[in-house]
This record gives C-alpha cells, sequence and structure tokens, in this order.
C-alpha cells in the first residue's frame, strides 16, 4: 500500500443523538463513496451539551450510537473512529470521553479515554470537563488497514508527551475527534496540528465540531488532515460537511529517512538537565 485515503467529518452536534447518527452516518456513506477508507467523526459526535448534562447522553460501549457506527463500518467497509463518544461509567454520575476505533468489519479495534480534561477559562467562559468526566489512564495504539493508529481527543491536543508516545510507536496516522471552542481555535487548531505532525513525523487525522451547540458554546471547526511534513492537505468550510485527503505513505518514508529527527533524540541528556535544574539553589 503507498497511499490511502482518508476523511474527516464534521459536525454540528446536539442533545438529540438521533439526529446526530442521522447526519453523521449520511457524512459516513458519502466519505465512503468518495473512496475513503479511514473516517473521522469529532469529539461527542452523537450527544453535545454542558459538562453537568453530559450523563443524559452517555452510553455503553454497545449502546445505540457505537451499535449504529459499527454498522456504518461493516455496511461501508471501512475503518471508523467514531470521534468521541459520551462513555456510561457503572456506579459514578462521571462520564469517559471516549473514542472508538471500528474494523471494516464492524468490529471495535481499540477504545481510547480522553486523559486530559478540559478545565479552563477562555474568554470569560469556564469550561470544566472533569465536573462531568473522569480522566483516561492510557494512551492508546490501534491497528487498521495495516496502520498503526494513536488516538486523542481535542485537549490532548496540548500535551506533546502523549503524540511522542506514539512516534516511539512509529505510528503511521494520529487521530483527533475534537470540540475546539471558537476563541482558542482560530489561533491555536491549526498551528497545533501542524506541530503535532511535524514533530512526531505523522499524518495528523483532525474532526472538529463546527457552529453552535446546546449549550450556547461555539465550536471553531476547520477540521484538517496534516501530512508529516506540516502541509494541510484538506481543510473543511464553516459547516457540516467531510472532506478527503490521500495520504501518500512512501512521502512518510521519504520524510522519516531523510529528516531522521526523533532518531537524533537524546533523552538521557534532557533527563539530565532537568535533575540538574531541579538540584540548582538557584543563588547567583
Amino acid at each position: 500500500m503507498t497511499a490511502i485515503r482518508v476523511a474527516v467529518v464534521q459536525l454540528t452536534s446536539s442533545d438529540d443523538p438521533v439526529r446526530n447518527a442521522r447526519v453523521a452516518g449520511e457524512l459516513v456513506a458519502r466519505a465512503a463513496e468518495a473512496g475513503a477508507r479511514l473516517i473521522v467523526l469529532p469529539e461527542k459526535w452523537h450527544y453535545m451539551h454542558e459538562a453537568t448534562r453530559m450523563a443524559e447522553g452517555a452510553e455503553g460501549l454497545d449502546g445505540p450510537s457505537l451499535t449504529a457506527a459499527r454498522g456504518w463500518a461493516r455496511r461501508h467497509g471501512v475503518a471508523l473512529v467514531a470521534g468521541s463518544a459520551v462513555e456510561r461509567v457503572d456506579g459514578d454520575r462521571r462520564t469517559y470521553n471516549t473514542s472508538v476505533l471500528i474494523q471494516p468489519d464492524g468490529e471495535v479495534g481499540a477504545v481510547y479515554r480522553k486523559i486530559h480534561l478540559f478545565d479552563v477559562e477562555v474568554g470569560g467562559t469556564v469550561y470544566r470537563e472533569s465536573d462531568g468526566a473522569l480522566p483516561g489512564e492510557l494512551p492508546v495504539v490501534g491497528e487498521a488497514l495495516g496502520l498503526g493508529i494513536g488516538m486523542s481527543v481535542c485537549y490532548d491536543l496540548r500535551f506533546p508527551e502523549l503524540y511522542r508516545a506514539y512516534a516511539d510507536r512509529a505510528v503511521e496516522i494520529i487521530t483527533v475527534p475534537a470540540a475546539f471552542t471558537a476563541m482558542t481555535g482560530r489561533d491555536h487548531w491549526e498551528p497545533l496540528l501542524r506541530a503535532r505532525a511535524i514533530e512526531n513525523q505523522a499524518f495528523v487525522v483532525a474532526a472538529d465540531q463546527v457552529g453552535v451547540h446546546p449549550d450556547g458554546t461555539r465550536s471553531h471547526g476547520r477540521s484538517m488532515i496534516v501530512d508529516p511534513w506540516g502541509l494541510v492537505l484538506a481543510q473543511a468550510p464553516d459547516t457540516e460537511c467531510f472532506v478527503t485527503a490521500d495520504l501518500d505513505l512512501d512521502r512518510l518514508q521519504r520524510v522519516r529517512a531523510t529528516l531522521p529527527a526523533l532518531a537524533h533524540r537524546r533523552p538521557e541528556v534532557y533527563d539530565s538537565a532537568a535533575r540538574s535544574s531541579s538540584g540548582s539553589s538557584g543563588a547567583a
């Protein structure tokens, strides 16, 4: 395999899971018809609301939304990253923000629970994802179509350590389902995606929410596919849609061979510098 076509699906998800699934399913079908073999949905594609009400839309991994997504993958013969879903946690009012990699036969290939929770103040609005969610504990590498896929969700994008862990596993693709806020997305979305692609020499496939959601928050959109040189191969317009790009796997190998920055890392030096700094008195 020297190339593979991938797609990102961009949605304006609401608190109506039936509506969300209908639109998502239609766009997945159209992306598959356009030749995409790997399709990525955005964060919380099946249900969006404020943090304290996310449990109202929570489902198990065998719930109706992920069951529908497994059916789409099987029907169209595609690998599908079912963005992230609000996963019910037995015995806890909180949920997991969970990304699921589904194989072309409809079987679940990998499950990743978002590690970094979005507890910030942006533009005067306070977001406290931890009010309704539990953090995941493990990076997850899935495999589909013969390729390694590093999994992440939205706010994870700001933590390069996670993506370096995926580079250490030599993944070809990193997926980023997101509901990036309009305020931060305007300045940070594209630079962060391109940085993660460049520094880890992998394709980054990022599906974002777009527009206004039931709690009044606004997502940035501009879903994007970025190559390992940091070039933007495709970018979505500001509407519900899908976009595709062809990932040149030979180019990926050339970038890694001719600019072998990952092989030039010296973690023993970084660790030594950190220990030296922590032991310094700081006196002039």
